[in-house]
């Protein structure tokens, strides 16, 4: 009899908490929904940096899959960052059109060959795909580096990971930085620029010339960057949704077996090579995709924006928001995306309410308290932010590994 009534108090339960979730979740989509509008009064700048802020969430939910579900540390994982926005800026400008023109001087025969293939339209204007055409070529070519990064990785855990990966996103920017001779692929450090803006059905998100930076939906108006942030709010709801339905997935499932041990994982059946190649690859075309997004933004691309340095700050907003939890990602995302942002608008204005002149810059002022704030959390939350709920969701504390395997 208790057994019948199982059911019934479960659905009533159910029935009880859903109206609650409902009126919170869409609370938080107008606020969504509403905050450009809000926020543009005071500036397009703090909507530009939220829009930087939706491209970071995308990054980190894509790192949170190789770091947070599979437990392989990537300290290189801007790199597939890179190669998304240099594809965008390879095929959505005039570069391609230099390059033609470079090998031509260098390799004559190479040259007439490839404007032969080209054709003379894109011989003078270069090639100029559509984004959603780039998009997912983005995320096939950075999953295929994923696999490639991956492959020789297979056997190495630890810091012997770490510095692999490492290397790996050092030597893309390095190459970015120098294919710009003898042929000029990628124009050095001076970057790619002229780089097209998103368009949807023949409307730009940049805004048409002579706008005024302004996107005209028939009698409604709204600044550029308002636009994209509709477009990579959108993006992020995509990528939150594949990214749960990965991770409670048979392979998810399997990322985190292996995360937690690797060796009950194999022993359990689990193809271990196959699993840890599917997580580089997969949140590599995070990052492709992320990068195609970020180049057709910026209208710019350059290797200066694919440091090391970005690395690192992707893998403390994993680590910092919840590793292995994607609401802790996102809070991590958001909260180191923005603050830095917020800190330079803001820390040289209140210094001279306060005292009537600027003590420190802005610049330094904003790395102190930016690096300060990372370590007292830490400190006071080891486990991130907002770690999972669940405790089988959550990466073991080095003590409870060695204590399991002693």
């Amino acid at each position: 009899m208790s057994a019948l009534r199982i059911v019934p108090d479960f659905l009533a339960a159910r029935l009880v908490n859903t109206p609650h979730s409902l009126l919170r979740t869409i609370v938080f989509a107008l606020l969504l929904l509403v905050f450009p509008v809000v926020a543009s009064q005071f500036g397009n700048s703090w909507v530009r940096i939220i829009d930087i802020v939706l491209l970071y969430i995308m990054l980190a939910l894509g790192l949170n899959i190789v770091v947070g579900f599979a437990g392989l540390l990537d300290l290189g994982y801007i790199a597939f960052f890179a190669i998304g926005a240099y594809l965008a800026g390879l095929l959505a400008s005039p570069q391609f059109a230099v390059i033609i023109e470079s090998l031509q001087m260098e390799y004559p025969v190479a040259g007439d060959w490839l404007l032969h293939v080209a054709g003379d339209a894109i011989a003078a204007q270069g090639i100029h795909w559509s984004v959603w055409v780039i998009i997912p070529l983005a995320a096939l070519v950075a999953g295929i580096f994923g696999a490639l990064l991956g492959a020789p990785t297979l056997k190495l855990r630890g810091d012997y990971l770490a510095i692999v990966t490492l290397g790996f996103g050092e030597i893309i920017r390095i190459f970015m930085n120098n294919l710009n001779g003898p042929v000029n692929i990628t124009n050095g450090p001076q970057g790619i620029n002229l780089i097209d803006p998103v368009r949807i059905g023949g409307l730009s998100l940049a805004g048409e010339a002579g706008s005024g930076g302004m996107v005209h939906v028939a009698n409604w108006s709204m600044p550029s960057v308002n636009a994209y942030y509709y477009l990579f709010l959108l993006l992020c709801v995509l990528t939150v949704f594949v990214a749960q339905r990965l991770q409670h997935s048979r392979l998810g499932r399997a990322w985190i077996a292996i995360r937690e041990d690797e060796i009950a994982a194999k022993a359990m059946g689990i193809h271990v090579r196959n699993v840890k190649l599917l997580a580089f690859a997969m949140g590599a075309a995070f990052g492709g995709v992320a990068g195609a997004m970020f180049g057709a933004f910026q209208g710019f691309i350059s290797p200066e924006s694919f440091t090391l340095t970005e690395s690192i700050a992707v893998l403390a907003m994993v680590v910092l928001g919840g590793i292995g939890h994607i609401p802790g990602v996102i809070l991590g995302a958001v909260l180191l995306a923005a603050l830095p942002e917020i800190l330079r608008h803001t820390v040289e204005p209140i210094q001279t309410a306060l005292f009537g002149h600027i003590w420190i810059e802005a610049e330094v002022l904003r790395q102190l308290l930016y690096g300060l704030a990372l370590v007292l959390i830490m400190l006071a939350r080891p486990a991130g932010l907002w770690p999972s709920p669940r405790q089988e969701d959550r990466p073991l504390p080095a003590s409870d590994t060695q204590t399991g395997t002693a």
